[in-house]
């Protein structure tokens, strides 16, 4: 007889949730965390304060999910935004809305999720083992057997829900087990490639503006040539490149282009709430009031400091010249490349530094109304391993806990049918 009825393998926000779930259904369950900590990639999340979910509708969801939406659908509807915040808030998580709908605990503090998450498994009798690393998922004839860890005797049980996460940010313990695990077993699995990551820019004047965070901007992806998508938001220059939420948010579709080989550029406008006539007619006004002065004392109305002398070079217009001298056609180039900063893209950062992988064990070889594979009887993925990925605003932790829900649930009552069996 299986000493348990479900094992979950990773203590992340999927692994937490899929464990609690299971035990709280009266299952059985060991949690087998790598590192010596539950919970690491959430309380490192959000710069710390976690970003748990996002307040919109559950509805609307979906479009935010580039990588498989659809497959969410019905996951997303189990145990949706009001459910999370919800069961956290049993757990004395209260949650505020900001910008954008993202929601965060009060305390603006990830450790406290974790935390909670941490009461949660206690509460349902969860054994927790951390610091031990899975080697295999054990199989026999079809079915899931256990898993074998090193130096001991192979763990048995019903049910194997693998919740490693994907590639970034390996430190947290997502080193992309959870990929190997699913080819040794018969599953495709998507490339896995970086998400919610920076991009380089090889501009050198990129590297003079490094570190300038810029707000209310609009960043315009360009591929080959076309526009493809707009996004409204915040940015960081960095000394490699462009970071920031409408970056990030930009960078899956910017990477997948660049490993087919095309032209990726970007254009930041840098005055969205302005047409180009409304902003022309602004920049008249400050070169009126400063028409005496030299170009390169006229713009500081229009710029943060740091950008000017960016601006002036790129714009041609000579430095030096007293603004009456400036003619229309210069006038005009200037406010082309207030909105319209052009930057070339040649990559993206590595996979280690993405908040999130896309790709995975493919989402047609899983069942969403259960997660179970559908290679392996007994076997369950949930969270990052999985091909879903989101944008920034809290989908990717909300995707992750809702497919653990699931997946626990659903581990516990193969679990009990074994059993009856």
């Amino acid at each position: 007889m299986n000493e348990y009825q479900v094992i979950v393998v990773g203590g992340g926000a999927a692994g937490m949730m899929a464990a609690g779930q299971a035990a709280k259904g009266g299952a059985k369950v060991l949690l087998l965390e790598k590192k010596e900590r539950l919970g690491r990639k959430i309380a490192i999340s959000g710069k710390g304060r976690c970003n748990i979910t996002n307040e919109e509708n559950v509805s609307d969801f979906m479009s935010h999910y580039p990588g498989n939406g659809r497959f969410l659908h019905s996951i997303l509807r189990d145990f949706d935004n009001v459910a999370l915040r919800d069961f956290l808030a049993s757990y004395g998580i209260e949650t505020k809305v900001e910008r954008g709908g993202r929601v965060f605990p009060v305390s603006d503090d990830a450790e406290k999720v974790v935390e909670a998450l941490a009461s949660f498994l206690k509460d349902k009798g969860v054994e927790i083992r951390s610091g031990i690393a899975v080697e295999e998922i054990l199989v026999e004839n079809g079915h899931v057997m256990g898993v074998r860890v090193a130096g001991q005797k192979p763990l048995l049980a019903a049910a194997v829900i693998v919740c490693t996460g994907g590639s970034s940010y390996p430190a947290t313990g997502s080193n992309g087990d959870g990929f190997r695990f699913a080819r040794k077993l018969g599953h495709r699995v998507i490339t896995p490639r970086p998400a919610l990551v920076p991009l380089k820019a090889p501009e050198e004047w990129v590297k003079e503006l490094q570190g300038l965070a810029l707000r209310n901007v609009e960043a315009s992806l360009w591929i080959n040539g076309k526009k493809r998508t707009t996004e409204f938001g915040e940015m960081l220059f960095t000394h490699f490149g462009v970071s920031g939420p409408i970056i990030l948010t930009l960078s899956r579709q910017a990477g997948d282009a660049l490993r087919e080989g095309q032209q990726v550029k970007l254009q930041i406008n840098l005055k969205p709430a302005l047409t180009q006539e409304q902003l022309d007619a602004r920049v008249q006004r400050d070169f009126q009031k400063y028409s005496n002065k030299q170009f390169k004392n006229a713009l500081d109305d229009l710029l943060p400091q740091s950008l000017i002398p960016v601006m002036i070079r790129l714009s041609g217009i000579n430095p030096e010249r007293v603004v009456h001298q400036i003619n229309r056609e210069e006038r005009k180039r200037l406010v082309g490349l207030l909105q319209g900063l052009p930057l070339t893209i040649t990559d993206t950062l590595s996979i280690e530094t993405a908040i999130v992988t896309a790709g995975g064990v493919d989402v047609k070889e899983i069942n969403p109304k259960t997660m179970a594979s559908k290679c392996v009887e007994g076997l369950y993925w949930a969270g990052e391993v999985v091909d879903v990925d989101g944008i920034t605003g809290g989908y990717n932790l909300q995707a992750a806990f809702a497919m653990g829900y699931r997946a626990g649930r659903a581990a516990c009552d193969r679990a009990f049918s074994q059993w009856s069996d």
